[in-house]
């Protein structure tokens, strides 16, 4: 019996802080607040989707807990570092605020954090999509943020923090995840198919960047969709036609017949890109 395929995203999701891709600011400071025990009560992990929001905030949360940590970065060895990776922990509850939105859903919450921890230092609430929540919800909120118990950490995230209230941005260290540059997101995908030992033409990587528009996430979800598409090799033509983009080759053609100032050339490589998608 073979094992199940993992997706090329859960399986090379960053297990440390040194792992995540294009966020070297943000991570930094972390580590530095780690290091030097300056941890809020209260983060908002701010940006667009699959930039690494949900993986720092679950680090962060591996680095508060871990009984082992010598420094800033979790040792990722231990009974509980090992249960936050499977999803297991019991300190650790991930809430997504898009399910978890109405005022009795945070009402619960609030009672749920008076508890100590069951068996590390803190108890980290991961709120994905908080922006979900209704205004109700959100005064309940303020109530917690306002006074919170020493053993609690709040990590909120959100794709659109223009729609959190400003009474709870002003109770939160805010960070702010950036789209990840292109060359940067073919960098990564480069060494994944090399750890990967998979065969793969370099030029079909700036398509599989652009196609993904900053997102890890969804840069590795092209990918593995083009591999399926290729049989398992990545080639530039076959990506080129999955994704709907004109592959260098037509646009090799097109610069060199605009330099020659040919404009059937020209139009001939339009004509070709456009036929083929």
């Amino acid at each position: 019996m073979t094992m199940a395929y993992q997706v090329l995203a859960r399986k090379y999701r960053p297990q440390a802080f040194d792992a995540v891709v294009g966020q070297d600011a943000i991570t930094r400071t972390l580590r530095n607040a780690l290091a030097s025990g300056r941890i809020a009560h209260a983060y908002l992990f701010a940006g667009p989707r699959g930039v690494g929001k949900t993986t720092t905030a679950r680090l962060l949360a591996k680095a508060l807990l871990c009984p082992q940590r010598a420094g800033a970065e979790p040792c990722g060895i231990c009974g509980v570092c090992q249960e936050i990776q499977a999803g297991s922990a019991v300190d650790v509850i991930e809430i997504d605020g898009a399910s978890n939105r109405k005022i009795d859903d945070v009402r619960t919450l609030r009672e749920n954090v008076k508890y100590a921890p069951a068996r590390g230092r803190v108890k980290v609430y991961i709120i994905d999509e908080v922006h979900q929540l209704t205004g109700d919800a959100f005064d309940a909120l303020l109530k917690t943020l306002e006074e919170p118990p020493s053993h609690v950490v709040f990590i909120l995230a959100t794709t659109d923090p223009r729609d959190i209230p400003a009474t709870i941005l002003s109770r939160v260290q805010r960070f702010d995840f950036k789209p990840i540059p292109p060359e940067t997101l073919a960098a990564s995908l480069t060494a994944i198919l090399e750890a990967e030992k998979v065969r793969f033409d370099p030029a079909a990587l700036p398509l599989i960047a652009r196609g993904a528009e900053g997102s890890l996430r969804d840069a590795l979800s092209l990918l593995d969709t083009a591999l399926a598409y290729g049989g398992g090799v990545l080639e530039v033509e076959a990506t080129a036609r999955l994704l709907g983009a004109s592959a260098p080759a037509e646009v090799r053609r097109f610069a060199a017949a605009m330099v020659a100032h040919d404009a059937a050339a020209a139009l001939e490589a339009i004509d070709r890109a456009a036929r083929d998608g």
